[in-house]
């Protein structure tokens, strides 16, 4: 058998990690190699134990006996869930078993009541209430997979989640939870209203505001529609992640709180049901909910959440709860869904889409194999091409980046588990508003008719019209668009301003619109391995025509 996973959990001020010993559960006791058979009634009384060797070999078999009782009943221990922890002693290792009383754990009977989603002043009503809270760190959808993670585990627990605001523009990255937690603690910009005039300022910007206007800070429900989760969830926003504010505001002491500390980003993994096995995913630990679930601490404290695999369920009911939070994140902001709209009808309402990720990090680097494999997707899966048809087309127009075979087109499983009903027919007539004009003149083929529909390319390369590697799109399909082509729709996102920190916000939502614009076209290919490209064909491209969503994880 092997050993059972434990966590690093304890108190954040204690790094020690105290090892529980391993339990080995032995089977019953082997039988002895050379014992001789004889008739019971023939030895009883002739043949007693004459040598030192047959009182070692009965020594030993007591001793396996006795030894095998022991492991058995620690074993039995365990998995009654009887080795509960004292958070209040040095910190120890969380066993990772079930408890009889929370095996099946579900979701409440009954509702809670949400709690108010401002800042609350602790109060002798709230002395009872319990927390979970978590940091969030990198890009805007590694935050929101992250929070998607913690109201699913907060509702599950019966916990109050403290909602972080969402950071837009130069990240907060990764790292271990001490380090990350104090980072978090000094990304705060109160005090600091006087940096918020620095774009009409003449002079050198004081030390104190370097850096102010390279990001902000939203609430969510700015971006996204989370009334349906607020009427099932309690949040409370406004922790500035430090222990001074979960004192002042809620009366919970370092010593109430509960850590669960990671020290990589893949340590943790949270699970609905008891396994000794080692995890199947990506993830070092495996944490069963259930026992989670028995911390009396009233606020249970956690690293990073981000992973759309890191909670694995088997019960329905919160594989479905899940789902209900993923499919309330879709951009509902009316700044965005105005200026969404009118792009939309400068395409002319029926185009194609394509989300491309290629201007940073592992995205640019692999940039070139990511474009081809996405032409060759919306070729092939939406538009029919076959394989000879395309490779032929690609060495006419692409002669020098031609290549003898197709790329690997691997089938999106998750997406087939999840089928849509079928789409309606494109229109082959489809043209954009006429004040938008095509690149190029439109081809003559009617073979190659169904390449002069409409295609918006939504990416975060720099001067996409001029960018060589999108010249593969552009030179393809002649009435392809960006949304830099669209100068008038976007010009209403420059005069909105953070309401927590008064930080033009214009070119920190330009992201979220491509992908809105996108999200709506008739289909929509991405690019490998982007969350961001998921989050367009998983969530909002199915939320806009009312299909259920892509769950991965």
């Amino acid at each position: 058998m092997s050993e059972p996973y434990m966590s690093t959990l304890g108190k954040r001020h204690n790094s020690t990690t105290t090892m529980a010993p391993r339990l080995v559960v032995h089977s019953a006791p082997l039988p002895l190699r050379n014992a001789q058979t004889r008739s019971r009634s023939r030895t009883r009384h002739r043949h007693p134990l004459r040598s030192a060797y047959d009182k070692q070999v009965m020594v030993v078999a007591v001793m396996l006996l006795t030894a095998g009782l022991a492991c058995l009943s620690a074993a039995y221990y365990i998995l009654t869930g009887v080795l509960a922890f004292d958070s209040s002693s040095a910190p120890h290792p969380m066993i990772i078993a079930p408890s009889d009383a929370m095996s099946d754990l579900r979701l409440p009977s009954t509702v809670p009541q949400p709690a108010s989603s401002r800042i609350l002043s602790h109060s002798a009503n709230a002395s009872a209430e319990k927390y979970l809270a978590y940091l969030p760190h990198s890009g805007f959808h590694n935050q929101r997979i992250a929070l998607e993670n913690a109201l699913v585990l907060a509702r599950i627990l019966n916990r109050t989640l403290l909602l972080p605001s969402v950071r837009l523009g130069d990240p907060l990255s990764y790292a271990p939870f001490d380090e990350l937690y104090a980072m978090a603690g000094n990304t705060s910009k109160a005090g600091l209203e006087f940096c918020r005039d620095l774009g009409s300022y003449n002079g050198d910007i004081p030390l104190e505001c370097e850096g102010y206007l390279s990001y902000t800070h939203l609430p969510w429900d700015w971006l996204v529609d989370v009334s349906g989760i607020r009427s099932n969830q309690r949040v409370l926003e406004g922790w500035d992640f430090t222990d001074a504010w979960l004192e002042d505001h809620l009366g919970i002491s370092v010593g109430d709180i509960f850590y669960l500390k990671d020290t990589s980003r893949n340590e943790y993994s949270f699970q609905d049901f008891f396994s000794f096995d080692p995890p199947v995913r990506k993830f070092e630990q495996s944490v069963y909910i259930a026992t989670l679930a028995r911390q009396s601490e009233r606020m249970i404290l956690m690293g990073t959440l981000f992973g759309s695999s890191r909670l694995h369920f088997r019960s329905a009911v919160n594989y479905d709860m899940r789902k209900h939070v993923r499919e309330r994140m879709a951009f509902t902001n009316p700044h965005l869904v105005h200026a969404a709209d009118g792009i939309r009808s400068a395409l002319g309402g029926s185009y194609l889409g394509v989300h491309l990720r290629i201007g940073d990090g592992i995205f640019e680097w692999n940039a070139p194999e990511n474009v081809r494999l996405a032409w060759w997707k919306l070729l092939r899966l939406v538009l029919g091409f076959t394989d000879d048809d395309i490779l032929a087309l690609e060495q006419d127009i692409f002669p020098e980046e031609a290549e003898p075979e197709p790329p690997v087109i691997n089938p999106d499983l998750p997406a087939m588990r999840t089928p849509h009903p079928p789409l309606p027919p494109f229109p082959l007539d489809a043209t954009p508003s006429p004040e938008f004009s095509c690149r190029a003149a439109p081809h003559i083929s009617s073979k190659l008719a169904p390449l002069n529909m409409p295609l918006f390319i939504s990416t975060d390369a720099r001067s996409p019209t001029f960018n060589p590697l999108l010249a593969r799109f552009t030179r393809t399909f002649p009435c392809s668009f960006f949304l830099e082509d669209f100068p008038e729709q976007v010009a209403s996102l420059g005069k909105l301003h953070s309401p927590i920190d008064g930080v033009p916000l214009g070119s920190f939502l330009l992201p979220f619109l491509d992908a809105m614009v996108v999200g709506q076209a008739w289909q929509v290919v991405g690019t490998e391995q982007s969350t961001f490209s998921a989050f367009v064909s998983d969530v909002l491209w199915r939320t806009y025509r009312g299909f259920d969503i892509v769950q991965r994880g």
